[in-house]
């Protein structure tokens, strides 16, 4: 099949009360391994890259490849713009044949992210792309999206609100308690506070930050109205971890097809874990 939009997904999701994986895509390997562990759970599965990883993978390869992908797929493979800095990027994605896009205007004044976001969507919907937004700010870092943990602000119910109903987004991360990155200790995520931003927006939302991140806590904050979860910092870790396992154990070996074998199918059954737990 080919690649469809978070759109309908997301929002069978929402209504059904589970949630869709969205995992970062940094190479050939690392994503036939989570197609292959959407595969083995037989759900949708989101394919996701910030703009330093379309750069690195040089747009038209990661194209045909995600194309490749979810042509070959027996599941829905959607691909995603992960923390989109700008219009400019966006639109990048868009001529590309991404079908899903996030814009982070978080940083800016309420106003001015309002009208970020607004004209995001009215670009992407004329080509039927749905679009993500962010209220509040999420710590941590994600490539190169780097924020200062002590400065994550909570996203105001109220605020997400007007928000989601002014810029006419079809999904929304809001912050309550989650890092992009590695975590020192387990997160005090804000449940109470994810409730009433599910009640004032009722889109599906988005968890960001999920890798270290309890299955209980995941599968709560499923309950309240998350809808897509993203992994990122988990896969790079195992894959940097068997290859390096790898090379202690054959230190002279030299052949690709070899070393990246055992690192992608970890990664299989790591993304198949964390869909299956996502079906809550």
């Amino acid at each position: 099949m080919t690649l469809v939009t978070t759109k309908e997904i997301l929002e069978d999701a929402y209504a059904n009360r589970y949630a869709v994986g969205a995992f970062g895509v940094h190479n050939l390997e690392i994503m036939k391994a989570i197609i292959s562990g959407a595969e083995a759970a037989g759900v949708p599965v989101i394919l996701q890259t910030t703009s330093s990883t379309y750069k690195y993978f040089e747009m038209p390869y990661l194209i045909a490849l995600a194309n490749a992908a979810a042509e070959q797929s027996s599941v829905p493979v959607a691909l995603h713009l992960d923390h989109g800095e700008s219009l400019k990027h966006v639109m990048e994605c868009l001529r590309a044949g991404y079908t899903s896009v996030m814009i982070d205007g978080s940083g800016l004044p309420f106003e001015d992210n309002i009208k970020l976001v607004k004209r995001v969507v009215e670009v992407s919907k004329a080509v039927g792309v749905p679009v993500e937004a962010e209220l509040g700010t999420i710590g941590g870092v994600e490539d190169d999206v780097v924020v200062d943990e002590t400065k994550s602000v909570f996203t105001d119910p109220e605020m997400a609100g007007r928000f989601v109903h002014e810029t006419g987004i079809d999904s929304f991360a809001p912050a309550f308690g989650t890092a992009h990155g590695a975590y020192r200790e387990e997160p005090k995520l804000q449940f109470d506070l994810l409730d009433q931003i599910r009640q004032a927006t009722n889109v599906p939302l988005v968890m960001h930050g999920a890798s270290g991140v309890s299955e209980e806590s995941v599968r709560k904050a499923i309950g309240l109205g998350v809808s897509k979860v993203n992994f990122s910092t988990e896969l790079k870790d195992l894959f940097a971890e068997q290859l390096r396992s790898y090379f202690i154990e054959h230190p002279a070996e030299n052949d690709p097809r070899k070393y990246f074998l055992p690192a992608r199918e970890s990664l299989t059954k790591l993304v198949e874990k964390k869909v299956r737990m996502l079906q809550a």
